[in-house]
């Protein structure tokens, strides 16, 4: 069985708590469990990881970049954060390990503060969820899954 990463960046881990009026009161355990029982329906691992160190989500893209080379993984559903804002090697990392990603956020950022409209993470994403809440999880993977049936 394939595997897909579902990545979480700083302050996920708050899930639930941090700001319900912007992000709900989901868990992050809650999204975790909803996102194994979708990996199951589309025939994949689901490895569920979230770090609020920047240099952890690089290894972790360079670790799954090494097992879509393999071909036991399809890719990474990620959640940067706020380093989708700042982080040039979180950017650098996904091409470098040639990971394919889809960028997901809980919120618009577009209609919040003008700094959440840049993403570093955007120009080497296969694809982006924005703004769906949580459900945006799911509607990665199937995403991601998609396109990986197409090659």
């Amino acid at each position: 069985m394939a595997s897909v990463l579902v990545l979480n960046g700083p302050n996920l881990n708050l899930l639930g708590t941090r700001k319900p009026e912007v992000y709900g009161r989901t868990t992050l355990a809650d999204v975790e469990e909803m996102c194994r029982e979708e990996g199951g329906k589309l025939g994949l691992e689901v490895e569920f990881r979230q770090s609020n160190h920047e240099g952890q989500l690089v290894d972790w893209v360079h670790e799954f970049g090494a097992e879509v080379k393999a071909g036991r993984s399809i890719g990474a559903v990620f959640n940067p954060g706020a380093f989708t804002h700042t982080s040039a090697a979180l950017h650098d990392a996904i091409e470098g390990a040639s990971l394919p990603v889809i960028e997901l956020h809980i919120s618009n950022v577009h209609a919040r503060e003008e700094w959440r409209h840049h993403s570093f993470i955007s120009p080497v994403a296969r694809g982006i969820v924005v703004g769906f809440g949580v459900l945006g999880y799911v509607l990665a993977l199937q995403g991601l899954a998609q396109l990986a049936q197409e090659g």
